[in-house]
């Protein structure tokens, strides 16, 4: 069940990397090639609270085979895309193909062990969703580096033909799913749910270069998405087989273990996200070298899993999850410290306990989310629950984004009042004036040195801009703390009995 997972989670954060690679060699510009980013994101989050219907309807065992063959093949196609139309065609298939991976592989993992032994096998299922993200930037960039970008996407093929193999030989259905008639498919309320998924993660990738609101498209878009997910929750509710059974949320735990992973993905994608660029644009790294500086995150992942395994048996898991919004907002502290004066190793230590403290959030919160719903509701839960950390996870790197840009602004026009005549920075532009001189005229003099204070200027702006960025993130850890102990710490129900697989 992890190698599905760790395929589709991986291939994600790779794409990330690689998307200048596939501009140039596709003839595009950086602005389309985010539509290969794009058209994943949107039919990965249309197929996620679905695929519980799916599963039911042609089988969990069937469904998660066909939707790995659908990945495995689109992947060949997206390596082999000799333009931009290809591959987002290509791209989208392989979204709606890998929609159903993290969530079929959760629900028969939760459902195949005892509740007292959950908590063990998510820690080692985390280890696919966590550490991929680690590994993919260092991956895509030595890969791309060293032979293409194409083969960030040929090497799923071999992954996808192996976890096939390995769930044809392993994987059975359980009685309920085999004697399930789900009805005919809600297709009104699939298409509502694409409408609005996919409007929102348009105006997510494209709010910031059109100035969010201050564009007329946007504000159409907007009303576009309130419409579409006003008509979905009254739809669901409604239906009498609703592709997504939204009462689910009337589970207090089920309810407050989605708002928590929302944040999760915000602060964990957006870090994710954050730290590569920093250091490619600042520090001028490399994609493999930025990728290798942010590699370690999952040394702390890897060590801590086993540690939370034995521990969500024994300990409350509130304090488990509390424990890791605390790590992971000290870590982010350590790293609002920025200076331009960092080695690739100066952060070393707060990156292996990032990984650390999202262990400890993750496996704890996918265990306790679940923990009072019965086998049968399982399924639908997990789609939910990862459609939400999904969601979470762009609305993290739009905002991230965002605040990047607007407060870039914000500390280039603060640093400039230093400029004003008898500060510290005149004084420096005066010496530089002063040097420039013996090399040129007093005009190109005087060019020269605002040329390199602009530039200088210009640096520490950006450079403020992450500090900000990362002390936000400490804020959203911080309020997240108190919202875990609103969590019954409840012990799962026993209902339907365990399936075996």
């Amino acid at each position: 069940m992890i190698l599905p997972t760790f395929m589709e989670v991986l291939d994600t954060a790779i794409a990330a990397v690689i998307l200048p690679y596939i501009a140039g060699s596709l003839s595009a510009s950086t602005d389309e090639a985010t539509w290969v980013l794009t058209s994943y994101l949107v039919a990965n989050a249309v197929v996620l609270p679905a695929s519980s219907w799916f599963a039911l309807k042609f089988g969990r065992r069937n469904f998660l085979i066909s939707c790995i063959a659908i990945f495995t093949v689109a992947s060949f196609f997206c390596g082999a895309a000799q333009n931009l139309g290809m591959i987002l065609l290509a791209r989208t298939i392989q979204g709606a193909g890998g929609g159903a991976l993290q969530p079929l592989s959760q629900s028969i993992l939760l459902e195949s062990f005892p509740p007292q032994k959950r908590g063990a096998a998510m820690a080692l299922f985390a280890l696919g969703v966590v550490v991929a993200p680690v590994l993919g930037p260092t991956l895509g960039g030595w890969l791309t580096e060293q032979y293409s970008w194409r083969w960030a996407f040929y090497i799923n093929l071999p992954v996808g033909v192996l976890a096939t193999f390995m769930i044809m030989r392993f994987v059975k259905d359980p009685p309920y799913i085999k004697s399930a008639q789900p009805g005919r498919i809600d297709a009104f309320g699939l298409g509502l749910l694409a409408v609005w998924i996919g409007t929102l993660q348009v105006i997510l990738d494209k709010g910031q270069e059109d100035d969010w609101f201050g564009a007329v498209w946007i504000r159409w878009a907007a009303v576009l998405l309130v419409i579409a997910l006003v008509a979905f929750l009254v739809r669901e509710f409604k239906a009498h087989n609703p592709i997504v059974n939204l009462r689910i949320f009337s589970d207090r735990n089920f309810a407050m273990g989605c708002i928590l992973i929302c944040a999760v993905g915000a602060v964990l994608y957006g870090m994710v996200t954050l730290l590569p660029l920093f250091y490619q644009t600042l520090m001028n790294y490399t994609a493999w070298a930025a990728g290798l500086a942010v590699s370690p995150r999952g040394i702390g992942a890897i060590l801590i899993m086993p540690v939370v395994g034995v521990l969500t048996g024994k300990v409350d898991n509130r304090y488990l999850i509390a424990a890791g919004f605390v790590i992971f907002g000290w870590c982010a502290w350590i790293m609002s410290n920025l200076t331009l004066e960092l080695s690739q190793w100066s952060l070393l230590w707060p990156i292996i306990f990032s990984g650390v403290g999202t262990g400890l959030m993750f496996v704890p919160l996918s265990t306790t989310a679940v923990a009072t719903l019965r086998n049968e509701q399982i399924g639908n839960a997990s789609g939910l629950f990862n459609l939400l950390r999904n969601i979470g996870g762009s609305i993290g790197i739009s905002v991230t984004e965002t605040l990047l840009s607007r407060r870039q602004q914000v500390h280039r026009s603060e640093l400039s009042r230093y400029l004003a005549p008898g500060g510290i920075v005149h004084q420096s532009l005066l010496r530089l004036e002063s040097y420039m001189s013996l090399h040129a005229g007093p005009r190109l003099a005087r060019l020269r040195a605002y040329a390199v204070l602009q530039g200088s200027l210009n640096q520490q702006s950006v450079l403020y801009s992450y500090v900000d960025d990362f002390r936000y993130f400490v804020i959203v850890c911080a309020l997240c703390v108190p919202l875990v102990f609103l969590v019954r710490p409840a012990k799962a129900k026993r209902g339907a009995a365990m399936a075996g697989h």
